[in-house]
């Protein structure tokens, strides 16, 4: 399949300045997810590339784009509002780039969650669905829900992708979470998986087909909720 790169500069604010993306658009792609990174790596990092080819393969085009404290090279992530205001700024440049095919948005642990308080606002951004990958219910060692009390302000269909070794988020605390969003949130359990959805040599399966079934989820949940 053809890959079309287009190199993007984002315009965040004034004080945050501007960040780097990139919109990587197969040949006849039927979704667009905007795919934010998390706190420690940037959109370069290998798994957020090996997704994103991934979910190529299936016709999904990605967008993904560095926070300013990437951009800078820095390791502490931005404030709340530079972080929501990045997230909308490229939402609404995959808007404009790609306005005949439906908009996901969300991303890896950090970069999902702050997706999620954009989507909660009212009015809500230009989005059609959330994808989380790895969405980091509480710190490790910390259980609890507090992370996840803006969700129900979230109307649009979402996408809980989980490993169960994920120290972030404890399966049956994840599950309490999703089943009391309602039809509109689906959890997807990814057997073995942690946090950075690695699974064990002795688990027998190996990081591409991880990969494969992350993608998969993401085009079924586009073909059933979605399109």
């Amino acid at each position: 399949m053809t890959i079309t790169e287009q190199r993007l500069t984002l315009d965040v604010s004034e004080k945050a300045g501007s960040v780097s993306a990139l919109l990587e658009r197969p040949s006849q792609a039927k979704a667009l997810y905007v795919f934010s990174h998390g706190a420690g790596a940037g959109m370069h990092h290998v798994f957020m590339t090996d997704l994103s080819a991934a979910l190529h393969a299936r016709g999904i085009a990605t967008l993904r784009f560095q926070f300013p404290y990437t951009e800078r090279g820095g390791r502490r992530p931005d404030p709340k509002p530079w972080l929501l205001a990045t997230i909308s700024a490229a939402v609404a440049a995959g808007a404009h780039a790609m306005p005949s095919v439906p908009l996901l948005a969300g991303g890896k642990s950090m970069g999902g969650r702050m997706t999620s308080h954009l989507a909660a606002q009212s009015p809500a951004p230009p989005i059609n669905a959330l994808v989380f990958v790895g969405f980091p219910l509480h710190p490790s060692g910390k259980e609890g829900i507090e992370r996840a009390a803006h969700l129900p302000k979230v109307a649009m269909p979402m996408l809980f992708m989980q490993g169960t070794r994920d120290k972030l988020a404890d399966l049956p605390l994840m599950r309490g979470v999703v089943d009391g969003l309602g039809p509109h949130a689906h959890l997807h359990v990814v057997e073995g998986a942690d946090h950075g959805f690695a699974v064990l040599k002795r688990s027998g399966r190996t990081p591409a087909e991880v990969l494969d079934e992350l993608a998969t989820t993401v085009a079924t949940f586009i073909t059933e909720r979605i399109e």
